[in-house]
């Protein structure tokens, strides 16, 4: 598969003169028609709703996007969900999936409505405790353990992760919360990270189904809901094909037509929830090129580095690039391209084969939509880029201001020198224009 930006050079330069480089530039049509695909795909099972995975892309401009379309959220933490309630996203509309989760945390779920969804068996007692009952509607997150497979192909470790719970605790967990009032339940489990396979949803739901199924009979409770969770990925190199969510969609109706119909649960509701393949390809990270060197290696610094985008140097995440306007020139270079971190694996690539790139080149690099921006931070007191959108009629709306440095320097007010450090900060702003 051919990687192409979903921007063009002819674009990008008229971009580029409104928002400094850099920033990460988002694609409303393609974001728009991928999650018209997906309610498509599942359009078969009557209480379908993805819950998009707020942690990738927290911005509530995206939230409002999909929120047209009847996505709910899905949150991990006490900010993610004041930001889904911005957006007026509340009640369940709101999945709360959280771990080693402080009491505020489920208290502000609660005052929300939200669907909490249970990490562990000793939540149930800290959550009754927090907010002094046990909400009608519950779910529990499932970790079967052991190895994910695929054919013979191990998918990943769910054994080694520190998410849910096992067999035994969730039947067990189940029996106390509905001893507890609880009358409504649903199942959740993460077994596997940005697979590209259209199996992997239908195997999942085959594992959860047949779970449901004797947990329904064993303990007696309605099962409302199971949760596939996320784990659909992306093809981040171009020799990658992507997931067809129609045959995934497919897939797991057949399953659910094996498994759940004969057992008289006909009526069980499927959840999603995605975040990468709902936004990581319709996100880019745009960036240039300001220094190159010649030493060990040929090197080309950008303006970007690893605080706007982690993946590369934390996971060693493969994210292609592409040097806007040398699309059909040769890849007859070999470069590392870096950032100006003070840290050795701040690089978006290496040994890469590229165009030869000049001074001033515009650099896209590629599906950053999901856990991008998201993942930034202020290492060496880098600031965080701005997020722009690429409307569908071709403008632009900037969806998140770049960071200041009033910005950083704002969380030391409570120390003496903040005055003198704002002064300096805007005679340096002045110099810099």
């Amino acid at each position: 598969m051919k990687k192409e930006p979903f921007v063009t050079k002819t674009q990008l330069d008229e971009i580029v003169k409104e928002y400094p480089t850099p920033f990460h530039l988002y694609d409303e049509k393609g974001i728009r028609e991928n999650v018209k695909a997906l309610k498509e795909a599942f359009a078969w099972n009557k209480g379908y709703k993805e819950y998009f995975a707020v942690k990738a892309t927290p911005n509530p401009y995206i939230l409002n996007i999909l929120k047209e379309y009847g996505c709910g959220c899905d949150c991990s933490s006490y900010t993610e969900l004041l930001m889904s309630e911005s957006v007026g996203q509340v009640g369940e509309n709101i999945m709360f999936s959280s771990n080693d989760t402080p009491a505020e945390e489920f208290a502000l779920a609660d005052k929300l409505g939200a669907i909490i969804n249970l990490d562990d068996i000793t939540h149930i007692d800290f959550l009754e405790k927090t907010i002094g009952k046990i909400p009608e509607m519950i779910s529990c997150r499932y970790n079967p353990g052991g190895l994910f497979k695929i054919s013979n192909s191990i998918m990943d470790n769910p054994g080694d992760a520190k998410y849910g719970m096992t067999t035994e605790q969730i039947f067990e967990a189940f029996k106390i919360l509905k001893s507890k009032g609880a009358k409504e339940f649903g199942i959740h489990a993460f077994l596997a990270s940005n697979t590209v396979t259209n199996e992997y949803y239908p195997t999942l739901a085959r594992t959860l189904f047949e779970v449901a199924v004797k947990l329904q009979k064993e303990t007696g409770v309605h099962i409302k809901f199971i949760n596939l969770s996320g784990g659909v990925g992306i093809p981040y190199k171009p020799d990658q094909e992507p997931n067809d969510i129609k045959e995934i969609g497919e897939g797991v109706r057949k399953v659910y037509e094996e498994v759940l119909v004969p057992a008289g649960m006909g009526d069980v509701a499927i959840y999603t929830e995605l975040g990468r393949f709902m936004l990581g390809p319709y996100g880019c990270l745009v960036t240039k090129a300001i220094h190159e060197k010649h030493t060990h290696k040929e090197y080309i610094g950008v303006d970007a580095c690893a605080a706007n985008l982690m993946r590369p140097a934390m996971y060693g995440a493969y994210h292609h690039i592409t040097v806007m306007g040398k699309e059909n020139e040769p890849c007859d270079h070999t470069y590392d391209v870096t950032g100006s971190l003070c840290e050795n694996n701040d690089k978006f690539a290496i040994d890469r084969q590229l165009p030869k790139i000049d001074m001033g080149d515009l650099l896209v690099i590629h599906d950053t939509g999901a856990h991008g921006f998201s993942m930034g931070y202020n290492y060496n007191g880098r600031l965080r880029s701005a997020e722009v959108l690429l409307k569908e009629d071709g403008g632009t709306q900037l969806i998140r201001r770049a960071e200041t440095p009033m910005d950083y320097f704002a969380t030391f007010d409570c120390f003496p020198v903040y005055e003198e450090l704002k002064k300096n900060t805007e005679e340096a702003d002045k110099l810099g224009k």
